[in-house]
């Protein structure tokens, strides 16, 4: 299987425009044309997750966390990464990373967490912006259905739970063709009015250009009229962290106790109990403390996540309970997540979990 293929479910999925601006996913090492016969799945990238793939013959490593964060000037084997690097061009491995743009799903990273911990319902906490626009496009009224159909068909018009969303309305366009053109309607040279519908479809800004070749393609002028207007609205399916309830409410202790179990985790580091029980939870896998007020906000009774600073504890106020869990205890069923979503679409493909415990973090 061609290591594209792979890649395009991962990004139907997640797809990469929706990484944070410091994080860098997708292909880091290979070509997207090369045939691989087995992928390995893993959190981090260490050197014995590489001899791993080496001694199992994976020709692909999908990490969820990148092994290159930031430019490389040089790569002579001085640290851990240009090692790695330099190992895994030897080997013909190739290495993708699908990080932030997995967060940033509500079925992603987080949608595993809540699934985990049994928090039920769960929706993103804060929900991403500046990631839609709407597309104004006019059409004569017997070609409205098909052109509709064809925007719907690209991934327009989707708005929550619900899809086929368009505004259309009937007005008349005119113009006139020059001598250069073969209209679809009118004569070359002279004014011509036609009745048309206007139509508005919302989308997603990362499927841009292939909206407007399939709008072309499905629009019988030969020079199509568009306008595309950013937005500024929220994507409730897409941002960071996420909230549910609890099936029932339970006290504070037996919430950390709960983490504890379902997590794995050894020490789950809280601010003081505020005596009260906990039903309503919000979570981040890995390092969420920039959502502790959006949590709070949101009415949370607890806060679960990974890589707390000591003064940010204070940030509870009395009004949450903060819990650190771990990072990599937090985020550790991501690999079970990417294995599941790439099985489902190639059930045959030799797909592996990497059994290498990655976790930087060790415990007395």
């Amino acid at each position: 299987m061609k290591i594209k293929e792979i890649i395009s479910v991962l990004e139907e999925y997640a797809p990469t425009a929706w990484q944070e601006a410091y994080d860098n996913s997708g292909l880091l090492l290979g070509e997207p044309d090369l045939e691989v016969e087995k992928a390995l799945i893993s959190l981090d990238l260490t050197m014995d997750v590489i001899d791993e793939a080496v001694k199992g013959q994976y020709g692909l490593i999908i990490s969820h966390h990148p092994l290159i964060f930031s430019g490389l000037k040089r790569i002579t084997g001085k640290s851990e990464v240009e090692r790695m690097v330099m190992k895994a061009i030897k080997q013909d491995i190739a290495i993708y990373a699908i990080h932030t743009n997995l967060d940033n799903v509500l079925q992603g990273v987080n949608g595993m967490l809540s699934s985990k911990l049994g928090i039920e319902n769960p929706c993103i906490l804060r929900p991403m912006t500046d990631h839609l626009s709407k597309l104004v496009t006019f059409c004569p009224i017997e070609h409205a259905p098909e052109l509709r159909e064809a925007l719907f068909n690209a991934g327009a018009g989707q708005i929550g739970n619900y899809d086929s969303c368009s505004y259309n309305l009937e007005g008349y366009g005119t113009f006139r063709a020059g001598e250069d053109t073969d209209p679809f309607v009118g004569k070359k040279g002279e004014l011509h009015t036609e009745s048309e519908v206007r139509i508005e479809v919302i989308f997603p800004d990362h499927i841009t250009s292939h909206l407007l070749q399939e709008m072309k393609k499905a629009h019988p002028y030969e020079e199509v009229a568009y306008d595309i207007y950013p937005l500024k609205n929220e994507m409730p399916a897409n941002g960071a962290g996420i909230i549910g309830s609890l099936s029932e409410p339970i006290e504070e202790a037996a919430f950390i106790s709960l983490l504890k179990t379902k997590l794995g985790s050894p020490v789950v580091r809280h601010s003081k109990f505020i005596g009260k029980k906990i039903r309503k939870v919000a979570a981040c896998g890995g390092s969420g403390s920039f959502l502790i007020r959006d949590a709070i906000n949101a009415g949370a009774d607890a806060f679960v996540t990974g890589d707390m600073k000591y003064h940010q504890f204070f940030e509870a106020e009395g009004k949450i309970l903060i819990a650190d869990a771990g990072h990599f205890e937090t985020e550790q069923f991501t690999k079970e997540l990417i294995y599941n979503i790439l099985n489902e679409k190639f059930p045959t493909f030799a797909l592996r979990i990497s059994q290498i415990n990655t976790n930087a973090v060790h415990y007395m």
